[in-house]
């Protein structure tokens, strides 16, 4: 049987704000495997943010404990979690975080950066590698004022491929595309999906929902239903019918 990727065991996360205790995250437990497309769903307060950052090595639980491909997670000191976060995981934001003044190829060699046995020529090979895989080929040396929100969500993507992760978090994001472009977006994450990556997709549309393999929804920090769809939407088909749906 295949190991997990990700391994959260009774997960809580609990803050002090003034004289009060706040339970974010009460109890969460579940498993993801390689290859899964997980959104995982909530409104405001439901504690989908705090999940976000405790998968993304970013926050540490109060107790329970996370596993990360094998890794404990919670006894990790700052450093050694950024270490894992870089090499296991690739972050796509709903704001995709380029560097203004630098071109696609630069943006999405930023990873590799941190890793000083990597060369410089591998770099190179590797950024062009994933922006390739995410349809952008003909544009390397474009800044990001010279491309589209689209374009720029992809070069985020490729940036967090570039690392060969094994898991993609991405957090909300379509938020800021039309839906033209935001089915575009999902298009290619079926496509990332379907050569086997395994995906976590943060957000609180319930469309998104219909595109992923499973589906994990958080109410007042507890998982309140976490099932697997068995008929996925095909966001190709979707995006296909725009057109028509717009006249």
């Amino acid at each position: 049987m295949e190991k997990p990727i990700i391994q959260l065991e009774n997960i809580q996360r609990d803050f002090i704000v003034g004289s009060e205790t706040v339970h974010a995250l009460r109890g969460v437990t579940f498993s993801i495997f390689p290859g899964e497309f997980v959104t995982i769903m909530g409104t405001s307060g439901s504690g989908k943010s705090t999940l976000l950052n405790t998968l993304g090595c970013l926050d540490t639980p109060s107790d329970g404990e996370y596993y990360l491909d094998g890794y404990s997670v919670r006894q990790m000191g700052k450093n050694e979690r950024a270490r894992l976060r870089n090499n296991k995981i690739g972050f796509v934001f709903q704001s995709y975080n380029l560097l203004p003044k630098t071109n696609a190829l630069e943006n999405v060699e930023l990873p590799l950066m941190y890793n000083p046995n990597v060369s410089a020529k591998f770099r190179k090979e590797k950024a062009l590698q994933a922006l390739n895989a995410v349809g952008l080929a003909d544009r390397v040396y474009h800044k990001s004022n010279q491309m589209s929100g689209g374009q720029q969500q992809r070069v985020a993507i490729a940036r967090a491929l570039v690392n060969d992760p094994v898991l993609i978090l991405a957090d909300e994001a379509t938020g800021n595309l039309d839906t033209r472009t935001s089915v575009e977006i999902l298009v290619l994450f079926q496509k990332l999906h379907q050569a086997g990556r395994t995906i976590i997709f943060v957000t609180h549309n319930p469309e998104i929902a219909t595109y992923s393999s499973r589906n994990i929804v958080l109410k007042d920090g507890r998982i309140i239903e976490d099932k697997y769809n068995q008929h996925i939407e095909s966001a190709q088909k979707a995006l296909d019918l725009l057109p028509v749906m717009n006249d």
